[in-house]
């Protein structure tokens, strides 16, 4: 029944965690209780094989365990399922890099010695943040680890491909892609990561074409035989296919139709009205360039131009460029052209700018626009099915605000890229490429459940099982950088497949920055290691910190200082259970309810924990975390025992007739407390409360929610 006089998170969280492993209770068939029990079920969004811990996932998971803790403790039937992603470009760069070390590629190996080695590194490093999380005191069921390349969670990657082949919604043909020059791979759109640089745009003079009869007219009154297009990227204008204009843009309404000759080729191009040119950019005239260009290849499509392959897969100069350039990088090739342009008089100006410049998520490489053949799966339907979700409330999404990004990028989607040239992945069937990691990614909610009607005979009965009796499942919380990776395409993944919603509840996290506003950055030395925070304050203090600082911002600027709040409030919470142990009478349980009578103080006290048990309950339930755990913070500190204690004590040390009822009320109040603590602060609570001397008492972890 004692307590030591410090609490010491070291001496506690492993040998507690080890306990409610043991208990089994993380796994649903250890707390179910009957046909018509409700269940909650919950998927962790899948880190990627080679991660580690850092404090987004602290986040992420905590509010998630808080969620299913106290679902647990409020007798639901409870299963929330851990896993890992084979995250294919991000897995492939790692190993990769080890290679470069010994001063070797993957093409020295060859493909299936490399895909051996990534294996290799797969076992090594593989469960590594998964144990970080155990560090966390998640409680998942371990049982039901999965990962993305399991056999039967691979079969369900084929079933679906073979599902949408057969609808004819898979399909290979030419596009504008992302391609990284270094991972030698597409790259998806929400994957490019755009850094502010400072560059130039160029005015570039492309002469007007005189030998037709509607010239005259065409330029009556104008004062150049020029149309001048502003660029960021000159270099491109080797693969001009013709200079577009808005239409309702009057300084140029009488040249639409009429031609004019692109500089250093030398060929005639055409000059077309497209409504997508934005009239106040630049001079209102842009050119057009189908291969490197997601949107010129878009208006190339509508206008039936011709495609110029001027930059390869290389990031240098093709044939196609001419022999000004080819061979060339991309950088060296743009100071050929503007020396070109200005000694032809065609170069009119430079003017300093501040644009965006895509580069690969994975490697930093500068992206280049491609024209390059890939598979493709149609959106139109499946986005239909995503709109109509959150449209008619089947999916909350929370905050609300994100409904609308969600929503209009459904409206803009295009066909999905869904082919990747690597060689970690599923692979294609009839092809040397693999699909999108978030190919596979999108059927977790259902696939870790054993959907697939293919699953391995071994596993196929339980798996199939666990798809029958928990699917769908209730909640999914991720960060908003991934909310149209991953949560939109779960979401049509989810009704295309299995009928039904993936998920109830959404709930967009905040993202973690530093003190001062700023992304952290593991490589710039502000990244925060949760593991070093741990061993400093302890995981109950960490985890109470970071829900603490959960206020609703989508921005949350981390502060320390509150972590060493938590630390404090822990050792709080230690020293009010000691003295209420010194004080209990030895070698005897109390039945945990409420004596009899309460004077005046106690009843105020027992209705404020009603009250807060209630709200406590409300705020988690809409996820307003920071509320919860300020509430509980200030009334346990504030009232309970600066005020009540005191209380308690004058009783209780006096000898008074009511110091046993004292006891017995101080007791209910702790033990409650407790209780709605435990999804904060897992680890003391649950120590303290073995040590409570309460009849017929179970694991704080399944005991029963405060009503």
């Amino acid at each position: 029944m004692e307590l030591s006089k410090a609490y010491n998170p070291k001496e506690v969280e492993d040998k507690i965690y080890k306990l409610w492993g043991e208990s089994g209770f993380f796994t649903p068939e250890k707390t179910k209780r009957g046909l018509f029990q409700k269940k909650f079920v919950v998927t962790i969004a899948p880190p990627n094989i080679t991660g580690e811990l850092h404090i987004g996932h602290a986040l992420e998971n905590t509010l998630a365990d808080i969620i299913v803790r106290m679902k647990r403790m409020q007798g639901y039937e409870v299963l929330w399922i851990p896993g890992i992603d084979h995250a294919g470009i991000a897995t492939q760069n790692v190993v990769e890099k080890e290679l470069k070390k010994e001063g070797l590629t993957r093409h020295d190996l060859g493909k299936e010695k490399f895909l051996e080695l990534v294996w290799q590194w797969k076992e090594k490093y593989g469960s590594k943040i998964l144990e970080q999380f155990k560090k966390l005191g998640l409680s998942v069921d371990w049982s039901r680890t999965r990962f993305t390349m399991d056999d039967d969670y691979t079969k369900a990657v084929y079933e679906v491909f073979n599902h949408y082949k057969k609808k004819g919604w898979i399909y290979q043909g030419y596009r504008v892609i992302n391609w990284c020059p270094r991972c030698q791979s597409a790259i998806s759109d929400l994957e490019v990561e755009y850094k502010e640089t400072e560059g130039k745009l160029y005015f570039i003079k492309y002469p007007i074409v005189h030998d037709k009869p509607s010239f005259a007219k065409a330029t009556e009154g104008r004062q150049t035989d020029y149309v001048v297009v502003a660029t960021t990227k000159p270099e491109t204008m080797l693969g001009d296919s013709a200079v577009a204009v808005n239409p309702k843009d009057e300084k140029y309404k009488e040249l639409i139709g009429q031609k004019v000759i692109l500089p250093i080729q030398k060929r005639e191009i055409p000059i077309i009205a497209d409504e997508t040119v934005e009239m106040d950019f630049g001079t209102g005239a842009v050119k057009v360039t189908p291969a490197h260009s997601a949107d010129d290849f878009e208006i190339s499509q509508r206008h039936n131009l011709q495609v110029f392959e001027v930059i390869d897969k290389n990031g240098k100069m093709t044939k196609e460029a001419g022999a000004i350039c080819e061979g060339l990088k991309t950088a060296d090739c743009r100071e050929k052209v503007l020396e070109k342009l200005g000694g032809l008089g065609l170069l009119e100006k430079t003017e300093e700018l501040t644009h965006n410049i895509g580069h690969c998520e994975r490697c930093d490489s500068i992206i280049e626009p491609l024209y390059s053949k890939q598979w493709f799966l149609k959106m139109k339907e499946l986005a239909e099915l995503a709109k109509k979700a959150v449209k008619t409330g089947l999916v909350q999404i929370r905050p609300e605000k994100w409904e609308g990004p969600y929503l209009n990028w459904l409206e803009n989607i295009r066909d999905w890229n869904i082919s990747r040239q690597l060689w970690w992945g599923h692979q294609i069937p009839g092809s040397e490429d693999v699909l999108d990691t978030w190919f596979s990614s999108a059927l977790w909610p259902f696939a870790v459940l054993g959907w697939a009607s293919s699953a391995k005979a071994s596993e196929g009965t339980a798996r199939q099982n666990d798809y029958k009796n928990f699917y769908p499942t209730q909640f999914i919380t991720s960060a908003r950088d991934i909310l149209h990776l991953w949560i939109t395409r779960m979401v049509f993944s989810g009704l295309e497949l299995t009928g039904k919603i993936p998920f109830k509840d959404v709930y967009i996290h905040p993202t973690v920055l530093t003190k001062d506003g700023q992304r952290m950055s593991k490589s710039l030395g502000t990244g925060i290691d949760p593991l070093e925070l741990i061993e400093k304050y302890g995981t109950d203090a960490l985890r109470f910190g970071l829900a603490f600082q959960t206020t609703g911002v989508q921005d949350m600027k981390f502060n320390e200082d509150v972590i060493d709040a938590g630390k404090k409030f822990a050792n709080k919470i230690w020293n009010v259970a000691r003295f209420l142990l010194m004080n209990l009478e030895k070698n005897k349980d109390y039945e945990l309810k409420l004596p009899s009578k309460l004077d005046t103080i106690d009843r105020e006290f027992v209705q404020e924990l009603k009250n807060l048990a209630k709200s406590t309950e409300e705020n988690i339930r809409d996820f307003r975390f920071g509320q919860a755990a300020n509430d509980l913070y200030h009334f346990f500190w504030d009232r309970f025992a600066a005020i009540y204690i005191e209380h308690a004590k004058e009783k209780i040390n006096g000898g008074q007739p009511e110091a046993r009822s004292k006891e017995q009320t101080l007791l209910w109040l702790l033990a409650n407390q407790l209780k709605l603590l435990h999804p904060f602060m897992p680890f003391i609570t649950e120590e303290i409360w073995n040590k409570l001397p309460i009849e017929n008492k179970k694991m704080l972890l399944v005991e029963k929610w405060p009503k």
